[in-house]
């Protein structure tokens, strides 16, 4: 489908009897930034070269742009920009002298982006690539992908290694690639950098997929956190409203009260307390730390 940068569909990659990844759907729409989400081992980086070309999947439809990588990997990788979290470059090259590599091999440039962001995110162009740090390698490469023309951006743990300044503009330049129409596809362990950035999500654990959506739509999946406090007689009136609802045990409810709220169950709950003339209330929707833990607890079941 033309609206569709990437599609998954049933993908296998199997390493001798390991499957890394086993039977994944994902589909990615063009011109939105996408999260990609999973433990340490959970198939994402797999899955990720498998679109890059550069292993061939065991089973399963891969397209990119409608086109099979594996069939057409010249020609899907010139429309893509790849950021890595553990970058390896030419140490005996100046951080100039990658960029011009990089965009040799591409074809085409933009070398007023390329200075232009090289300025942005301080980076010493001039200095040989062994005596940088492990995130001035990393800003060579984000330069490199945020300045090419490239229709997608395939960035896995693309903020390794920097600041929160130089992640802060990380950020702007996600958004700017957006608006631009660019697509990105964005695997991080920092939760509220994805929350921040992308429309909708991918969570996958053993290769599988355990949720994928829309963010905003996958919000009722967590319960939002409620806090009041209370008199001893507002207490008592609240606990006897709240077990009809399934939200208090047995017990007295106390002084501090603090409940986890599905998403339906919140007006209820909020009304009540108003009602009461309950005080210091709040409530807090929840994150998508709350939702990814959440979906791995489901899925260990």
């Amino acid at each position: 489908m033309a609206d569709q940068a990437i599609e998954v569909e049933g993908l296998v990659k199997r390493f001798g009897g390991l499957a890394a990844v086993d039977g994944l759907d994902l589909s990615v729409r063009t011109g939105e930034v996408h999260g990609f989400l999973g433990s340490n081992g959970a198939g994402k980086s797999t899955t990720v070269r498998v679109l890059l070309g550069l292993y061939r999947a065991t089973a399963g439809r891969v397209r990119v742009f409608g086109l099979d990588p594996a069939e057409h990997a010249a020609e899907v990788t010139r429309r893509i920009s790849y950021v890595p979290g553990e970058v390896g470059l030419w140490p005996n090259l100046t951080g100039q002298e990658v960029l011009d590599a990089l965009a040799g091999l591409r074809g085409t440039r933009d070398q007023a982006a390329e200075r232009r962001l090289a300025d942005a995110f301080a980076l010493d162009p001039r200095k040989l690539v062994r005596t940088y740090s492990k995130g001035n390698r990393q800003k060579v490469v984000l330069v490199a992908a945020f300045a090419a023309r490239t229709d997608l951006l395939v960035l896995d743990e693309p903020t390794s290694g920097l600041d929160p300044l130089m992640e802060e503009l990380f950020q702007s330049c996600v958004r700017e690639a957006a608006a631009a129409g660019r697509t990105v596809l964005l695997s991080s362990h920092i939760l509220a950098e994805v929350e921040e950035l992308c429309e909708s999500v991918t969570i996958i654990k053993d290769g599988r997929l355990v949720e994928s959506g829309r963010l905003a739509d996958m919000r009722h999946l967590a319960a939002s956190a409620v806090t009041a406090r209370l008199s001893q007689e507002q207490a008592a009136v609240v606990a006897d409203r709240l077990r009809p609802l399934g939200l208090a045990g047995p017990g007295p409810v106390g002084p501090d009260l603090r409940l986890s709220v599905p998403r339906e169950r919140i007006p209820a709950v909020l009304g009540l307390l108003a009602e009461v003339d309950a005080r210091d209330i709040t409530c807090t929707p929840a994150k998508l730390e709350d939702l990814f833990l959440r979906h791995y607890q489901v899925a260990a079941r």
